[in-house]
């Protein structure tokens, strides 16, 4: 387990392990969850990303693997090919992801056009790959001013419809300008908390679902068809 980052108190720090035994899931996967953050802000000083690096420093304490994909350079959906190299990494970070944390400022009133391109770039179906469907997401938002929660709701709407498994709790940094030090680590707050909270929910859903995953989204609809036809109409509707 990675050192534990401050300020988190280790006394009462927990690293989430699941316990199979008796649950008939021989088998279960061992390795670190894989967890991928995606951040909305290109900004030099973005708290989203602070926020978003302060969330893997958690996450890794509580053994998980993390990567971050940096927006920058990230051309707008549909303004260059599918083989453009961020659009190429991106995918391959959301195909490689068995969970992601998605962190957005808020701006006028909703999630930003960065944070909302990169998931645009995200197709729900690659052939019979499906990057996101079955995978868990924890959501993150940081504001300028007071505490909102309007990025947050979108954001949950957007996580429904990649087909994610989107935990309960979220994070609202308010004044986010307020919660980092300079050299951009996270003061202690019960805004602190609240994502070390939200963290270990998601390492807790990961590791209860990421097994199950194929068999949780299983849907009828799709069994009908055979996987030439829907492979036919999802790269349809990607057109």
């Amino acid at each position: 387990m990675a050192p534990i980052p401050m300020p988190l108190n280790p006394t009462h720090f927990v690293k989430p392990e699941l316990n199979l035994t008796g649950v008939g899931l021989p088998g279960a996967a061992t390795h670190p969850p894989r967890i991928l953050l995606l951040y909305g802000s290109v900004r030099e000083r973005s708290y989203s990303r602070l926020a978003s690096e302060e969330a893997a420093r958690i996450l890794q304490a509580m053994g998980a693997e993390t990567r971050t994909f940096s927006p920058s350079g990230l051309p707008l959906p549909d303004d260059a090919l599918e083989s453009h190299p961020k659009v190429q990494e991106l995918r391959e970070l959301a195909a490689w992801a068995e969970g992601m944390v998605w962190c957005s400022p808020e701006r006028h009133g909703a999630m930003t056009g960065i944070l909302k391109a990169q998931i645009d770039w995200i197709p729900l179906s690659v052939g019979a790959v499906r990057p996101t469907q079955g995978k868990t997401l924890a959501l993150m938002q940081v504001s300028g001013g007071s505490q909102s929660f309007n990025a947050l709701n979108q954001m949950r709407v957007l996580g429904r419809w990649m087909r994610m498994l989107t935990i309960p709790n979220q994070s609202s940094i308010a004044k986010a300008f307020l919660e980092f030090d300079e050299a951009g680590l996270m003061l202690p707050s019960a805004y602190h908390d609240r994502v070390v909270d939200v963290m270990e929910e998601l390492m807790k859903f990961t590791l209860l679902t990421r097994d199950v995953s194929p068999w949780l989204v299983d849907r009828y609809s799709e069994r009908k068809e055979s996987a030439a036809a829907l492979s036919v109409r999802m790269n349809q509707t990607m057109l």
